[in-house]
């Protein structure tokens, strides 16, 4: 974990880490500033992780974040990375999350459409996404997924089988993951 109102150099720039913004299976996510504008600084960690298996965790960022990339649904632009550290950064996309949408009871049907319709990209070409709700921000009514794992598809894991139930009915009661 990196230390807030850190400094961390990426691709020339210095970014200072503003607040956390949360941990996920392979690292920890930083609001950071750098020259007046807000971008993501991500660290992956190594802390273990009983229900997923990783390789390379940096490895399988990029290589994930370049299909999703390839499919055209909305995900942030990978602004630098840096292997050797295992960070990278990210645009940021300001908004609320799905989950807080859900618990406050505004998340609107046309954000699950918008859902689907990454499905109906994203299924054809044997993907899916993590679809906790955490990981969808809404900006200006547009879903935008911000995290860059992405599996081979399978019944299990996909939108209406795993996913949809959980924005709408644990999101909904307030459970946590």
């Amino acid at each position: 974990m990196l230390e807030l109102n850190s400094c961390v150099s990426l691709g020339g720039k210095t970014y200072r880490l503003e607040k956390l913004l949360g941990k996920g299976k392979g690292g920890y996510s930083y609001l950071s500033s750098c020259g007046g504008e807000f971008f993501v600084v991500k660290q992956i960690h190594h802390e273990p992780c009983s229900y997923y298996t990783f390789g390379d965790k940096i490895q399988s960022e990029l290589n994930d974040y370049s299909r999703l990339k390839a499919s055209g649904i909305r995900i942030p632009r990978m602004i630098s990375c840096d292997t050797k550290n295992e960070r990278l950064v990210k645009e940021f996309i300001d908004g609320p999350t799905v989950e807080s949408l859900a618990q406050s009871g505004l998340l609107m049907p046309e954000y699950i459409e918008q859902a689907e319709e990454m499905c109906r990209i994203l299924y054809p070409l044997g993907l899916n996404i993590d679809y906790y709700p955490t990981n969808f921000i809404v900006r200006d009514g547009l879903l935008y997924y911000i995290d860059y794992e992405c599996n081979s598809y399978s019944d299990e894991w996909n939108f209406e089988n795993w996913g949809k139930k959980y924005w709408v009915n644990r999101c909904l009661s307030g459970e946590e993951k």
